[in-house]
């Protein structure tokens, strides 16, 4: 898992803050919203590439499907920033480029909210649900290519529905807190579950496959140690992203489609002083069946 380099690059400005949390391994489109679940929901398509993003549909607050593509992008994230009241496109470019994260991606909370963050490949089509509050929001795209720094893609604004759509209830919620995971231990194709950042500080929800159990608890030794070059051995295929990071309070939910196995659930993002949030205790083993 290449996870240092990208890592290197989450902290630093508020662009790099809404890096996704995908691994370096090739990435598969593990999920996606079931189209009954989301057939009532009012639908955002959101076109991207390298640099641009093209954004359709009702632009109005309530539970949304987003629905996302990508040309000319191997391997790359989707992000969604609400600015707050008062903030600015330009204060926000301004961040981008100045520098101003000094390193922790939780910076970026005096700008306003990561909400939303999803994979984006070309010749993939991503589906996702969540709650878009009114406001003017930021869509950046990110590239897992390197270390660049997600760039400034495209802005809208949401204006006050006078009747909200409200997502479908899920059958399961995963949360994530500082430091830990709390939900079901085992997911199930065909289950729409909601992946809800709780804690305080910015996390990512990911999970890698492991051949067996045995090998899911020398991970979690692995990582709780911060042995990251030995956890590599361990992996048996691509990951699957729930959620790139989110700010607190912010949610996506979508229906598992994932390979059935055994999972280790992580979130790599980095505490002050450098340590790895899967060394303070953000792993666990997790299942997906049928």
């Amino acid at each position: 898992m290449t996870h240092r380099s990208r890592r290197s690059s989450i902290g630093g400005t508020l662009a790099v803050a809404f890096l996704a949390a995908t691994s370096t391994l090739a990435t598969t489109g593990l999920l996606s919203a079931g189209a009954a679940q989301a057939a009532s929901l009012p639908t955002i398509s959101i076109a991207a590439t390298a640099t641009t993003a093209t954004v359709t549909g009702p632009l109005e607050s309530g539970g949304a499907n987003i629905v996302s593509s990508a040309t000319g992008i191997k391997e790359g994230s989707l992000i969604l920033f609400l600015l707050k009241p008062g903030a600015t496109v330009a204060e926000a470019e301004a961040y981008l480029h100045g520098g101003k994260g000094k390193g922790d991606p939780n910076n970026s909370a005096e700008l306003g909210t990561i909400v939303f963050d999803t994979e984006l490949a070309s010749g993939q089509r991503g589906e996702s649900q969540t709650n878009l509050a009114p406001g003017q929001y930021l869509v950046l795209v990110g590239l897992n290519e390197g270390n660049g720094e997600p760039k400034l893609a495209s802005t809208f604004k949401v204006s006050p529905a006078k009747a909200p759509a409200a997502l479908p209830n899920p059958e399961a919620t995963v949360r994530s807190i500082d430091f830990a995971f709390r939900g079901p231990s085992t997911l199930h194709d065909g289950e729409l579950v909601r992946f809800e950042n709780e804690g305080f500080l910015v996390h990512m929800d990911v999970a890698f496959p492991v051949k067996s159990m045995k090998a899911a608890k020398q991970a979690v030794k692995y990582l709780l140690a911060g042995k990251e070059k030995a956890v590599e051995k361990l992996i048996s295929g691509p990951p699957a992203t729930f959620a790139g990071p989110l700010s607190h309070g912010a949610y996506q939910q979508e229906m598992i489609s994932a390979k059935p196995g055994i999972y280790v659930q992580v979130c790599f993002m980095e505490t002050q002083d450098g340590r790895d949030h899967t060394r303070l205790g953000m792993e666990r083993i997790i299942k997906i069946t049928k």
